[in-house]
């Protein structure tokens, strides 16, 4: 007896928290909507970040709960954010792929060295130093820091200078983040002729440092039909709303720093 009775007593106490942890379980429920899920199905699940939340999931409840537009997640594209606009009933707008861009063709042949870089392998640590090797301040680093924090693998190293793959990145733009130069620029797939130079130095001093500098001669703002050139603070800039890749303006350059995109960024290419 004298065991059976602490039994029964841890026993009963079991079966009362039990019930009351049953019991609590209920009243204290957190409603998870099913839609969550389901949206969360339709990404890809890269977990990328681009869309600016912590992964896909976060962007699956804010999609749900907050209302986000459908469109947000980069890798998905036109196609994910119709089907999760359908599935939500709300419209996805015209959704604009885009890609990530290196404005600079800073390669060794082209751009001047103010000394040798021995550092680590990183473009925040040699831009902390002097701004970098390059005697343009305003050039690529090309110790692939935005390669390495890409997840799609879509960032080469070619000749000093990093090189975006077109039909692999995803305008998730994490190497846009990353870049201590601030010269990866998101543009729509479709754009191709770009200015491939992020210098505003006036044009004399461009060219000492670089050969493909924009020297912000305007000859391509003149020769552009459709307004779509303008050169503000000693560098052209073409506006992908009104460029209709006529290559016009590539033609004139006298510094070859105009190019088709879509040819340039291009896997071997």
């Amino acid at each position: 007896m004298s065991i059976v009775v602490p039994i029964a007593i841890v026993s009963g106490l079991g079966l009362v928290f039990g019930v009351g942890l049953s019991i609590a379980s209920k009243v204290f429920e957190v409603k998870v909507d099913e839609r969550i899920g389901k949206v969360r199905e339709m990404l890809p699940g890269a977990n990328c970040g681009g869309c600016g939340y912590s992964g896909c999931d976060g962007l699956a409840e804010a999609i749900v709960m907050e209302g986000v537009s459908p469109d947000r997640c980069p890798v998905g594209g036109a196609a994910t954010a119709k089907a999760i606009a359908e599935f939500m009933g709300v419209d996805a707008g015209d959704v604009i792929a885009k890609e990530a861009r290196v404005m600079c063709n800073g390669t060794c042949e082209n751009a001047e060295n103010k000394y040798e870089y021995f550092g680590i392998e990183d473009c925040h640590a040699a831009n902390a130093l002097a701004s970098g090797s390059s005697a343009c301040s305003y050039g690529c680093l090309g110790l692939g820091s935005c390669k390495k924090v890409c997840p799609f693998d879509a960032i080469v190293i070619e000749n000093g200078v990093a090189k975006v793959i077109s039909e692999r990145c995803t305008g998730c733009a994490k190497c846009v983040a990353e870049c201590p130069k601030k010269i990866i620029h998101l543009v729509p797939t479709t754009s191709g002729f770009t200015v491939f130079c992020s210098n505003k130095d006036k044009g004399a001093q461009a060219r000492k440092v670089c050969k493909v500098a924009c020297i912000a001669c305007r000859r391509c703002e003149k020769a552009c039909n459709y307004g779509a050139i303008t050169v503000n603070d000693n560098l052209a800039v073409i506006d992908p709303e009104k460029c209709v890749n006529c290559g016009e303006c590539a033609a004139v350059c006298p510094q070859k720093t105009i190019s088709d995109a879509r040819v340039r960024q291009t896997v071997g290419v």
